[in-house]
């Protein structure tokens, strides 16, 4: 013991061992907060969302979901609980269960029938999209609109509304804010595309077919689709469903090209990992849309599919919804509906003019 120096004994005096003093405890990380709350609000608003279209066919799921998201997050006894122990949870579900929904998606679309509508249609399609994504963007950086706004809202009326836009703000990395002011935008739209649309048939002098392709081409969500398209009758219905889920189908290389773009533009650090070319999310949906077209999978499975992706968007939308800030909303209200009504004008026009040259 004597041999030991003073910088010796002071290491000896602190060295960690079974019989000596323990060193200070380093600090334990912060706990993550619980995301319990938040799902177990987002699933009751499933079930009040539910409630809703039962009482009110007309009104769909979907759009029930965004609207009491946006009560919740403004109601006096739920508010503090939507910004404060549920926001994490909340925030899970807009995202992680709106990857899960269109992922799901993808069995709504079998190759067989899209191509079925004719490669006229195919292009009629293309052109809405492509015409309704420029235009809106344009226009949206015209207004000054800030972030992702213009990207999103873009995204949500060319291709199939929330869910694009959830697909695309993921790529992105959007703001949340972004994200649920673009979702109530274009839920908005679509759900008064479901009262106006149906009065303009006589008028444009449009037959079932013509109607149902022109919702199709036009209306936003697949469900807004439905909503609208089958008040003129089965014809209409089926004709409107096919060619909205070929614009669904657009989702997956514009979701690519996104992302292509990103990996351009941002410098990837050496030894850090590029993000995918192709989200797995997307992977999945092209993967079931391929598994569709095989037609192995019976009508049970599909339907219990059906389900299972109509209450994973439905909580995804209520999270989303749940974002909406109000006050914020309506400093830029004016832009943000002007944006929305021009968009919806264009790709109105733009899908009329399509279903006449095609049919």
């Amino acid at each position: 013991m004597a041999l030991l120096g003073q910088g010796d004994r002071a290491g000896a005096a602190t060295s960690p061992g079974p019989a000596g003093p323990r060193s200070p405890a380093s600090p334990r990380p912060a706990r993550r907060p619980s995301r319990l709350p938040g799902l177990a609000l987002a699933a009751l608003g499933v079930v009040a969302a539910s409630a809703v279209h039962l009482l009110l066919p007309a009104v769909p799921m979907l759009t029930a979901a965004v609207v009491l998201g946006i009560a919740a997050a403004h109601l006096p006894g739920v508010r503090g609980l939507v910004h404060g122990a549920a926001r994490p949870g909340l925030t899970l579900a807009g995202k992680r269960l709106m990857r899960l929904g269109i992922v799901l998606l993808g069995l709504e679309l079998s190759l067989g029938d899209v191509l079925g509508l004719g490669w006229a249609t195919v292009a009629m399609v293309l052109c809405v999209v492509a015409a309704t994504f420029a235009g809106t963007v344009w226009l949206g950086r015209r207004l000054g609109l800030s972030g992702d706004q213009p990207v999103l809202v873009a995204t949500g009326y060319s291709i199939c509304g929330a869910s694009a836009i959830g697909a695309v703000s993921d790529v992105r990395g959007s703001e949340e804010e972004d994200v649920a002011t673009s979702v109530a935008l274009v839920t908005l739209c679509g759900t008064l595309a479901i009262a106006v649309l149906p009065l303009l048939q006589g008028p444009l002098g449009l037959d079932a077919g013509q109607f149902g392709r022109w919702v199709g081409a036009g209306v936003h969500d697949v469900g807004q689709v439905v909503a609208t398209a089958q008040t003129a009758g089965p014809d209409a219905l089926g004709q409107a469903v096919l060619v909205k889920l070929l614009r669904v189908m657009m989702l997956a290389p514009l979701v690519a090209a996104m992302a292509l773009a990103l990996r351009r533009r941002k410098r990837t650090p050496a030894g850090a990992k590029r993000p995918p070319l192709v989200p797995l999310f997307i992977v999945g949906f092209l993967a079931l849309v391929a598994l569709r077209t095989t037609g192995w999978l019976p009508g049970a499975a599909l339907d219990g599919a059906g389900w299972l992706r109509e209450v994973l968007l439905a909580a995804a939308l209520f999270g989303l919804g749940s974002a909406v800030h109000l006050p914020t909303l309506a400093r830029t209200g004016g832009r943000v509906a002007a944006l929305g009504l021009c968009s919806w004008l264009v790709v109105a026009g733009v899908s009329y003019g399509g279903v006449l040259l095609t049919t």
